[in-house]
């Protein structure tokens, strides 16, 4: 795509052929609808301006490149997460929150999550959520460097469990079953004598087969609960 964006007032405002009137969040839309439906693969120019009716090169006038786009959709994902998100009261629990509310968005969106959950998307609602992220580790009492450091920690393991679990989901049914079922047939299989710890949970094993976002996320908050009660 171009290298820059041109200046809104010579922005597309016919309806395409679609009779869809181009504006930055309509190609969004249409992004997160195209990579529901095909997976990532879909956020290309040609396949969007199939879809939204229009030239590929009208796409341009509104972002940079691809990737410009991926971060749009990315941010757009957040926002929906942290929609009408307003912590107050304990710190702890509104990071709970958080932790669902990031960990919900991107479940709903799992063919794009691989691709954006480690985007930084130097947008708007990004910064919004970074904004209430650290501002509740230092209500937690955290010095601002630990602070910094301990969202970074909190928020990059709610985008990894969304990210991983997302993947999960969007593995071909026949894959994600197989996988599921290794924990109740493989790994029961194992010899006794070649691997005595597996034998010995062995019928804990298929706790395996579920998400640990939530045990993660409990352990985390009880880790910083207990770090910032040694805090003097």
């Amino acid at each position: 795509m171009a290298a820059g964006r041109v200046p809104v007032e010579r922005r597309r405002r016919k309806p395409t052929k679609t009779g869809t009137v181009l504006t930055e969040d309509t190609i969004v839309d249409c992004a997160l609808r195209l990579a529901g439906e095909h997976g990532a693969e879909a956020l290309s120019v040609r396949r969007l301006g199939a879809a939204l009716g229009c030239d590929p090169s009208a796409l341009y006038r509104y972002f940079h490149d691809t990737d410009d786009l991926l971060l749009a959709v990315a941010d757009r994902i957040i926002g929906e997460a942290m929609d009408g998100f307003a912590p107050e009261g304990d710190w702890i629990e509104g990071l709970r929150e958080m932790g669902h509310r990031v960990y919900a968005g991107y479940s709903r969106h799992p063919k794009i999550a691989a691709l954006a959950a480690y985007r930084v998307t130097r947008r708007a609602h990004e910064f919004r959520a970074v904004e209430i992220g650290v501002g509740l580790m230092l209500r937690g009492g955290f010095d601002k460097p630990t602070a910094v450091r301990h969202y970074a920690a909190f928020i990059d393991t709610m985008l990894g469990h969304a990210a991983l679990d997302a993947a999960h989901q969007a593995l071909a049914p026949e894959r994600r079953e197989a996988d599921t079922r290794a924990w109740t047939e493989s790994y029961q299989s194992l010899p006794d004598a070649t691997h005595p710890v597996l034998a010995e949970v062995r019928r804990e094993l298929p706790l395996m087969g579920e998400s640990s976002f939530e045990t993660a996320l409990e352990l985390l908050l009880s880790a910083l609960a207990a770090r910032a009660g040694r805090i003097v």
